[in-house]
Formats: C-alpha cells, structure tokens, sequence
C-alpha cells in the first residue's frame, strides 16, 4: 500500500442538491469503509454559472463546467498531481450541456487512467448524439453502466465494444429493517395504508399519474395516505419555480384528496427517508421518462423491502419481475390503480413480493458496489494501486437481539429474531467461546451477564446421567429433535466448557467454577464419543482445560481421544488423500487443530506430523486463486471428486480462521497469518460472489453463499461464527493487514 495513492471522483457533490450528488456520496463513503487504508478518495465538484457552493475538505478541485477555459486548466492540474492514480468521471448529459467538445477534450488530455460512468444512456441516437458520446468512450479506459440494458444500448446502438464495459447497478443502503407499525405511529400514520414517492420534484415525476389514480385506489381502501416526499428540485425552481408543485396541489384540492395526500417537502436526512421508506405499503415509481436508465429513488425502496409499482423504465424492467414488484404504462392512471387495489388486497402477495425484492437488490448494497468499483479501478490502474479490505469494527447489536434472558435464539427471518425456532446447545456452547474471547480482548465488563447466561443453558442443557441435550423450544421445552446424532453438539459444549476454564484467571471464579462442575459431570461421558468431529472438539475442550488447570484425567483422556483420531488418519490417509475420513464435510479443520493441540499439550510429536499433514492438504482443496471456497453444505467432497460450487456457510470459513491461527500460534508459519486474513475477507466481499457476507449494517453475518446469491437471514450459527473469526483476526494479528 502506498499511502499517497488517490482516486479523483469528478461528479457533483453535496451541499449540492443533485441525485448524482447523493449518488456518489454513498459511493466514495463506502469505498472509504471498504478499503480506506488501500487510498483515499478526493472530489473535483462540478457546478455552474448559477449555483455555487462551499464544500467539505475532500473537494480539492471545482470546475465550474460554464466555461471552456477551466477545462483545460484542470486536466493539467490532474496531470500534475502524481498520487492521483485514476479517474472517476461521474456524467449526466446536463453538467456539461453546451461544453460537449471541451469536456471530450479534457478526456483526451488528462493523462491519467480514466473510468466513466453514463448516469443516462439515450437508446436510437442520431448522429450527433452517437458521435459524442463514441468520442468520449474513445477517451476512457472502461465505462461503467448500471442496467444490463444500457450496456446492450452502448454495444448495439453506438457499437462500443462489450469488453469496454461494466455493469454495476446503483447502490443501495444496507437497512435494519424496523417494525413498520412502530414507525407508522412514530410518524402519525397509525392504522393507515402509505403509499408513497420520493425524489427531487419536477414534471418528470408524472406524480399527478398516482393522483388522478387515487379516487378509485380510495373506494376500496379509504385508509390510504399518498406521501410525496421532497422539494423541489433546484434547477426547476431557478426555470419555473413552484409551478409544478402548485399544479399538484391544486390538483388534489380539485379531486378532494386533501385527506389522503400528505406533503413531506424537505431533502430528507437518508436515516428519516429510509424510515419513511419502511413503513410504506407500496412505493410508486411514476417517471413519465422512457430514457431514465436507472432511478435512485426506485433501488432506495427496494433496499427497504417496498413493494414497487413502476413505470418500465429499463431500470424497473431488469428487476421488477412477476415475483418481485408491478409494471404499469407510462402516465396509464386507471392501471395504476388498477394494480394498487390487487395488491391490497392481498396480504401474501405484497409479504412475498417485499421479500423477493430484499433478495434481489441485496447483491446492490453499497459495500457490494464498493467491491465492484474497487476491483475494477485496481484492474485499469495496471498495478497503481492493490486493495485491502478494512477489518469492520466489532458489533454486538444482533448478538444481543438474538439473546433472551433464557438464551440466544436459533434463527432469525432477515435480521429479526425467530422466537419460534427456538434454542440449541450448538448456538448458546459458540455464544459462550465468543463471549469469552470478546471478554479477552476488551475486559468489558458487560460481557459477563451474557458468559453467566450462555453458561447457565449449557447447564439447563445437562441430563442426569451427564450427557447433554441440544434443541429446546420456544417454550423452554426439550423437543423431539433430541432422540439422535447428539455427539457433536456434545463435544461443542466441553470445547466452550474448556474454553470458560482457560480463562479461569480473568473470568469471576463463580463462572469458572459453574464451569467446572458442569464439566465433571460430563465427563465420564467422553470417552464413549465416536464422531469424528465430536472428538475434535472434545480434544479442544479438554486442551484449553488442561492448559489452565493441569488433571491427570484430562491428559490421559487427550491422549486417548487422539490416538483414536490418529488411527482414522492412518486408515485413510495415502499419498494424495492426508486426511481421517474418505470424503471432506462440515468443520473439517477442527480435526487437524484438534490434533496440534493434542501434541502441543502432551508433546507427542506424532499428533504434530498428522496435524500438519492432513492440515495442509485440507488447505490445498479450500484455498485458491479467488481465495477460500470451504466445502459446500450441500454435499460431502468424496475421495477423487470435484467439489461442489456453492452452499458455502459461514461457520466452516470461521472455523478454519480459527484453526489457521491456532497453527500460526504454535508452528510460527506466516503462511498461516496469511491465509487467516485472506479467509476472512470472504466475510467481507472476497468470495465467489463478491458480496458481503457479514453486514455491518446490523452486525449480523448472513446464513451463508448460495448458488446465485447470499441466504439473507441472519441466525445464531452464522452471527457468533462471524464474530468468533473476527475475533481471532485480532488475536492473531501482530502486523498490518497491509505489510
């Protein structure tokens, strides 16, 4: 990394009132999130003759794109500014109306690597149009467009070559998803039905389309509130100024909607728009338009689960499918209503089309357009820059959602808590180890309550004869689930057991020894356990005990459990298969680390070779040039088979960080340090789909990779393995991700 590298975004910029503004404020600050210690992004700001503003530190240029000669005088300033690496041009035809050749121009001088992004892509050009905007894409390195259509428009109407470029839909926030009731009666809207629009207002809103249609949408639904939300914009006011907006009101004084329509005209702070936003029933996009490529305002209502009523703008009919929103004809009042009252009508059908299109623009969010943006500008800045991903800070807001006063909830629908899923072992055994090493880390006091609480279910959790159950009800019940294939959760709560016991010098001695006390009743149980895996943790377990409290129990009973493992290697094992077992499942890496642990706790070389053998060869077949790909839930990777290509989970890439930094603990390889960093970038973009897997937003971790796109719930399993690996990160760590 060097730290002078920068990126120049040329766009307009804020305080500037622009959607495009807005647009790449969202832009730089998640790039800045994303991988603020690879660059840091300046702003050229574009205004013009009539509006001028003061900016935020970050604008280091301004052309003001009214007059030529300013073109030419920034290009040679860019020119000479050498940490500028790449170009970023932002472009709307409007900013630079008039000045066409001196902004062509610019492009052609500016020496630097150049990316464009067309804001509008105009289908059937005539020949002007066709020879400007070719001009312009002569000039740039890569172009990015936002629909699939606009990049069919580019290669088919203009003939600019495919492999010039890039599609990269328009961002969208990552929301927390809010009880809608609650904000309806936070904003005065109880018991009402909301529709609702958003954006900066002029003509091209067509929003007299919803009000003509609001009569008919009203007699079946008496309840509804149209909530036009936003001023006018700035430019219209400065041509016609309130003229459009003093025709909607006269419009709904004329139809008697003055009940049903509630103006909101301010530029809303994004956290009260996104508000808004959530509590709405159905959004209505009404452009009047057929050339807006992509609409800002459309993808905010779907990042907060609106369903869509549309005009087909491209945007709208690339996303809106049957299942994920309406397309209605352009300024076609009756239709609209039409399609309003269908589906108010039907509860399911709106529940499920809000869902469809969470799943759908998920893959848009703004840490995911981030991503895209940075491995492209990397790949046009020939080898300039190289991209580091910035560690999230830790967040414990979804841990604490998930937790009851009885225990941590099983799984949650999106990021809410699914009481009626119920509880396990599994989940409050990795709570507990969590818990701890957060404690570790931070001594922060609060931690405690939740490692006594954690702790406290493992014991509710315990039988008489000292084996432990793993599902528990909502109410608080043992269910049927529990009658088989109890080992592994077994073995999960003596690891977490182990782990209370190791930090037996820093933890309250009441913990430690409730710990301990559930911990020998189990005990006598081990020796009988037969999974692979159970042994493994139990070997982990019983490793972090004997590390902290020496017993001859303990060791005898390592040493044991790891000739066991031992023998399964040496069954197996042949030149091109190191591994226990004749086929590669879940948590595969807890049996190598268990086995170093063995060997570092009773100095039985032995476990030392087998721990790094089969370790190492796991590594071959979870590791490769895109970074982790850990092998898929759907099925086992059998001796001699290709492994599948999705149904990656988040527990194992965590339990593989875990063990690489156990390793880089006790075998001082750093090609161990380097691949803990590298798995754990798959959290945060660096995988197959290069998207997020762990979301800041709420700081919960989604269930895992599908084949397309990522599971959007947000449960226990994945939430506290998230948190478990980016603990270790910490742990393990001892210099910049960077170096």
């Amino acid at each position: 990394m060097k730290p002078e590298t920068q990126i120049l975004v040329i766009t307009s910029y804020p305080p500037r009132v622009c959607g495009i503004a807005t647009y790449s404020t969202d832009l730089i600050s998640a790039l800045k999130n994303k991988f603020g210690k690879s660059f840091s992004v300046i702003v050229c700001a574009l205004e013009n003759e009539f509006e001028k503003f003061i900016y935020p530190g970050e604008v280091k240029y301004i052309l003001d794109t009214s007059f030529s000669a300013g073109y030419k005088r920034l290009a040679a300033k860019i020119n000479r500014n050498k940490s500028i690496k790449i170009v970023l041009i932002q472009h709307e035809f409007g900013f630079f109306e008039g000045k066409e050749e001196a902004f062509t121009q610019f492009l052609k001088v500016v020496s630097k690597p150049k990316v464009i992004v067309f804001h509008t892509v105009i289908p059937g050009p005539d020949e002007a149009l066709k020879k400007l905007v070719c001009n312009m894409s002569e000039q740039v390195n890569s172009i990015i467009v936002m629909t699939k259509s606009s990049s069919k428009i580019l290669s088919e109407d203009y003939q600019i070559a495919v492999g010039k470029i890039e599609v990269i839909a328009h961002g969208t926030h990552l929301v927390q998803h809010l009880d809608k009731e609650f904000l309806k009666e936070k904003y005065r809207l109880k018991d009402k039905k909301v529709l609702s629009t958003f954006g900066l207002l002029s003509s091209g809103k067509s929003i007299e389309t919803t009000l003509d249609a609001l009569p008919d949408i009203i007699k079946t639904n008496p309840e509804v509130i149209f909530l036009i939300i936003g001023k006018t914009h700035p430019m219209v006011i400065m041509r016609e100024g309130e003229r459009y907006r003093s025709m909607l009101e006269e419009r709904v004084e004329k139809l008697g909607l003055s009940a049903h329509v509630r103006y909101i005209n301010n530029f809303l702070a994004l956290p009260d728009l996104l508000e808004f936003l959530q509590l709405t029933d159905i959004y209505l996009f009404t452009s009047n338009n057929p050339n807006q490529a992509v609409s800002g305002t459309f993808v905010y209502a779907m990042s907060c689960a609106c369903p869509i009523v549309s005009t087909p703008i491209p945007h709208a009919t690339e996303v809106l499918t049957n299942d994920t929103g309406v397309i209605f004809n352009f300024m076609d009042s009756p239709q609209l209503a039409k399609e309003v009252v269908r589906l108010f009508s039907d509860e399911p059908l709106r529940k499920s089309i809000s869902l469809n299109t969470l799943q759908k623009i998920v893959a848009t969010a703004w840490e995911n357009s981030a991503i895209s943006h940075a491995m492209l500008l990397e790949k046009i800045a020939g080898g300039e820059m190289t991209m580091y991903y910035n560690l999230p800070e830790i967040n414990l807001t979804h841990i604490k959602k998930l937790t009851t006063d009885f225990g941590m909830i099983q799984f949650s629908k999106i990021n809410q808590p699914d009481i009626e899923s119920g509880y396990t072992l599994d989940d409050n055994s990795r709570a507990l180890i969590a818990m701890c090493k957060h404690y570790e880390l931070t001594s922060d006091e609060s931690d405690l309550p939740l490692i006594e609480l954690y702790l406290s279910f493992l014991r509710h959790c315990l039988t008489r004869d000292g084996s432990f159950l793993n599902y528990v009800n909502s109410g608080r019940h043992f269910t049927g689930q529990n009658e088989n294939n109890l080992d592994d959760a077994n073995g999960r709560a003596i690891w977490a057991l182990g782990y209370v016991m190791s930090n037996s010098s820093i933890l309250p001695s009441k913990l430690t020894a409730n710990a301990r006390s559930i911990f020998n009743k189990a005990f006598h149980h081990l020796n009988a356990i037969n999974s692979t895996r159970a042994i493994a943790f139990v070997i982990k377990g019983l490793c972090f005990y004997q590390g902290a409290v020496p017993r001859a129990e303990n060791l005898e009973l390592i040493s044991t459990l790891a000739n066991r493992l031992a023998s399964m290697y040496k069954h197996e094992a042949t030149k091109n298969w190191e591994w226990f077992e004749s086929y590669l499942t879940y948590a595969n890496s807890v049996i190598s680390e268990s086995m170093l642990m063995a060997w570092s706790i009773t100095g039985d070389d032995k476990y030392r070779d087998i721990a790094i053998k089969s370790f190492d060869f796991l590594l071959s077949k979870i590791f490769n040039q895109n970074g982790i790909e850990v092998i898929s839930n759907k099925s086992r990777l059998n001796r001699g088979d290709k492994q599948s290509e999705f149904g990656e989970q988040p527990i194992d890439v965590a339990y593989t960080i875990l063990a690489l930094g156990k390793f880089y603990e006790l075998i001082k390889e750093d090609e161990y340090l380097k691949k803990m960093i590298i798995a754990f970038d798959w959290f945060l973009g660096k995988n197959r789909l290069m998207q997020i897997v762990y979301n800041p937003c709420t700081g919960g971790c989604y269930d895992g990779l599908e084949e397309n796109n990522v599971n959007l719930n947000q449960g226990a399993e994945s939430t506290v393995s998230y948190l478990m690996a980016r603990l270790a990160v910490d742990k393990y760590k001892k210099r910049e991700l960077t170096s």
